[in-house]
């Protein structure tokens, strides 16, 4: 199969070490998530990625959003009230800051350093690997319709 040239080579050698294996479909979908669809829903990478491919289920997208995240390619967010969301960016713990009007979601890195929200004050004997923090607020967009 030819490399599709819209997904950068760390996420296709990311798919080749996970040992999924390298279709259209899945790379339709990543296409979305890297390029397009960032912090969206699986609806809008299900009509993104249907457009670059003519047909896809709407399972075959399920399918291979859970498969990559289970792989540590994609990694989902799932803020209270909204779906879930997806992104390529995997690994750091980073956090998210999200417009309670419009839903705009970005990125925010550690201001503690690497995973600084792991260590809650009583841990009641679980084994932490991963913190997940909000920030909910209005974007700037949204602050002047107000």
């Amino acid at each position: 199969m030819r490399q599709n040239r819209d997904v950068t080579d760390e996420v296709l050698e990311l798919l080749k070490q996970s040992n999924l294996r390298l279709t259209a479909p899945r790379l339709a979908v990543l296409e979305v998530v890297e390029h397009e669809g960032k912090h969206q829903d699986a609806e809008f990478i299900e009509q993104a990625a249907r457009q670059k491919l003519g047909s896809l289920s709407r399972q075959a997208v399920y399918d291979n959003l859970n498969a990559m995240v289970a792989a540590g390619i994609l990694r989902r967010i799932e803020p209270a009230g909204r779906p879930a969301l997806y992104e390529t960016r995997v690994g750091d713990n980073h956090h998210h800051l999200i417009c309670r009007q419009c839903h705009k979601t970005v990125d925010i890195n550690c201001a503690a350093g690497v995973k600084p929200c792991l260590q809650p004050n009583d841990d009641h004997d679980f084994v932490i690997d991963e913190a997940e923090v909000v920030y909910w607020g209005l974007c700037p967009d949204c602050q002047t319709e107000n």
